[in-house]
């Protein structure tokens, strides 16, 4: 087994920090083999921001992701930039205020679920910056890539100290978002 997964947005919006904690939860809690990386522009906040997180039940021979299984696009560069590089069938996360023009030709071989994620991590906690930590409940109950246990005990250890609280409020809200799909779709 090795999924590929894909985070991309602007500095500043915790692309990194969540495919860190992402790593984190399936190499510390869960036992596989990950790798997680990352680029940046110059700018610490505001400049184009990728991170990859591969997860393997065998050691990981190359780190980067070659045709990523479940991707989050945060901003129109992103989306614009990388979603031709997404494998067809992939589980893929818009937000959808930042990513106003898409594709509805690539879109159409992806399983697209699009959210104003910024939106309802300011209305979940009061602070939009943790919109990373809400994706990563979405994404996480949507794919299963890690446990809902996992994730949670990654987050708890990753986030600034005194963060926890708040940081897990967002990533509940993340898990019922993905409920709520599950449940319509059934």
């Amino acid at each position: 087994m090795r999924k590929e997964v894909l985070f991309s947005g602007f500095g500043g919006q915790g692309v990194i920090l969540a495919s860190v904690i992402l790593g984190r939860a399936a190499a510390v809690y869960e036992g596989y083999y990950a790798v997680q990386t990352q680029s940046y522009g110059p700018e610490s906040r505001g400049g184009a921001s990728r991170a990859e997180v591969v997860i393997s039940d065998e050691p990981v021979d190359y780190p980067k992701a070659l045709s990523p299984d479940y991707a989050v696009f945060f901003s129109q560069e992103a989306y614009t930039k990388y979603v031709h590089e997404v494998r067809e069938g992939a589980i893929v996360i818009v937000e959808k205020d930042l990513v106003p023009h898409r594709d509805p030709e690539v879109e159409n071989r992806l399983r697209v679920y699009e959210y104003p994620l910024t939106e309802l991590a300011e209305q979940t906690t009061g602070l939009s910056l943790t919109m990373n930590i809400l994706t990563l409940g979405i994404l996480v109950g949507l794919t299963r890539v890690v446990s809902r246990e996992s994730i949670e005990k990654a987050v708890r250890d990753s986030v600034p100290g005194g963060t926890e609280e708040v940081n897990l409020k967002a990533l509940k809200k993340g898990f019922e978002l993905a409920d709520s799909v599950a449940d319509s779709a059934s």
